[in-house]
């Protein structure tokens, strides 16, 4: 049996770092809000995404940096991972992240309903609890923010073989013999150089041409000589065919490349492959809620699906994955729906990091894509090598691009693979969310040493 529990102002499905603000604004607002959650208040990133996986790569980073104490004249003993530490570290800063959303939930007058939303109708939805129990709520809106899951690729035999994912990998309190990583994506490339430093082997399958698929190809190869320049033995142009399982527990991937096949042989696997979007127990279809092929949700540029007073926020919509856009849609509905503004996604500068280390800091257009779409573009680059403070830090590998209009001389995009990658990728978005020509950055007086002045020598020359 279902029982109705009464008329809400909103109701948002899921409590990611758009949903659980936006339930918070419109319960501060006066509105009467109804949070729906299925597992953890905080969603995918303070829980299984980022503040989990940053927690722990700062403990690899410091095995690194402790294995080359001596390149800085400091001696230091044998280095060691105790990785049930490492785990206890983690879960803590989760747990604390996780308590201070359901605070922030709570002193906003938010109402939670911990179960799984699904729609029964246009603005219904039904919420099961663990325990069975069905429950139904209306709105005059509702909002999705159900996020995505991992997924596993369709690869014969994997079915029958103990594969970890990003959340399970993260579980482990015993550091891998040897980690087989099948994808070469952000999240593969992350977890392989962290279990390196903690001490495994790491081998990288994956089928693309190069690593990074979205980014340029000299950065793509930079950062794969820097894995290889770590020991991971990283592999392109490889597809894996078959997942098998020895007698003694070893996972073996059948790999065929240009060479040929080969077998490739670990202690364990890990599946970065891909990820879905949480709508296949959704009930869209109930509510007359348009999905695309992929069970992403339509949107338009104000975040409304086809249905009047349904909006949909963060992962689930498709477009770029990523926290910091999520918590900008939130603030586009917050505008819109609290505040009678009218934002837009349009025009929307996307900025991201990928926490290899050195980062790999990305914003706006790669080179590609600015000549895909018939611009006359310059392009600068420059060495991390080049970077003073970078040599006096002895942290010198990778490089620095930007992607300049040659009509207008503004910036157009940027990729700075290099220590605090992500840091020095932003200082160029506010160059370029205030319309700056690059010549302001390579005329601009900036302190010295510090990581800031190479972006005077970065626009030096222009090619």
């Amino acid at each position: 049996m279902t029982s109705n529990t009464g008329q809400y102002h909103a109701i948002v499905v899921g409590s990611g770092q758009g949903g659980g603000p936006l339930a918070g604004a419109f319960a501060k607002a006066g509105h009467r809000t109804l949070l729906v959650e299925r597992s953890h208040i905080g969603g995918t990133c303070i829980n299984e995404g980022c503040s989990p996986t940053k927690t722990m790569i700062a403990s690899g980073r410091v095995a690194y940096l402790a294995r080359r104490a001596s390149d800085y004249g400091v001696r230091t003993g044998a280095v060691g991972i105790d990785l049930a530490r490492v785990r206890e570290r983690k879960r803590g800063i989760v747990t604390s992240f996780r308590s201070g959303s359901e605070r922030a939930l709570a002193n906003a007058g938010v109402e939670v309903r911990m179960g799984t939303g699904r729609f029964t109708g246009p603005r219904t939805i039904e919420i099961t609890a663990a325990d069975g129990t069905r429950t139904a709520a209306t709105a005059e809106i509702v909002v999705i923010n159900t996020g995505l899951r991992s997924i596993a690729p369709s690869i014969p035999g994997l079915e029958h073989v103990p594969a970890l994912d990003s959340t399970s990998v993260m579980e482990l309190d015993v550091v891998p013999e040897h980690l087989l990583i099948l994808g070469g994506g952000y999240i593969g490339l992350e977890f392989a150089q962290l279990f390196r430093r903690f001490g495994s082997r790491v081998t990288v399958v994956h089928r693309g041409a190069q690593l990074l698929p979205r980014e340029d190809a000299d950065i793509a190869t930079a950062i794969a000589s820097v894995l290889r320049d770590d020991g991971i033995d990283v592999r392109t142009n490889a597809n894996t065919t078959h997942v098998s399982r020895t007698a003694d527990a070893r996972v073996v991937l059948l790999v065929h490349s240009n060479d040929g096949d080969v077998e490739v042989s670990g202690s364990h696997l890990l599946v970065a492959t891909g990820r879905r979007p949480n709508t296949d127990h959704l009930g869209a279809a109930a509510a007359g809620i348009a999905l695309d092929d992929q069970g992403f949700v339509k949107v338009d540029s104000r975040l409304e699906t086809n249905v009047r007073g349904v909006y949909a926020i963060g992962d689930v919509k498709g477009g770029p994955a990523f926290t910091h856009i999520s918590y900008d849609d939130f603030r586009i509905l917050r505008a819109n729906l609290i505040e009678g503004r009218t934002a837009t996604t349009d025009g929307r500068v996307v900025p991201y990091t990928v926490f290899t280390d050195p980062q790999l800091g990305r914003v706006g257009m790669t080179e590609a894509e600015a000549r895909r779409a018939g611009l006359d573009v310059r392009v600068a680059t420059l060495p991390m090598s080049s970077v003073a403070r970078a040599l006096e830090m002895d942290e010198s590998r990778g490089m620095m691009k930007a992607v300049v209009d040659a009509s207008t001389n503004r910036i157009l995009g940027a990729a700075v693979f290099g220590i605090e990658g992500g840091e020095l990728a932003t200082q160029l978005q506010i160059a370029m969310m205030g319309g700056l020509p690059y010549t302001a950055l390579r005329d601009g007086v900036f302190s010295h040493p510090t990581l800031a002045e190479s972006l005077n020598n970065l626009f030096s020359d222009l090619a």
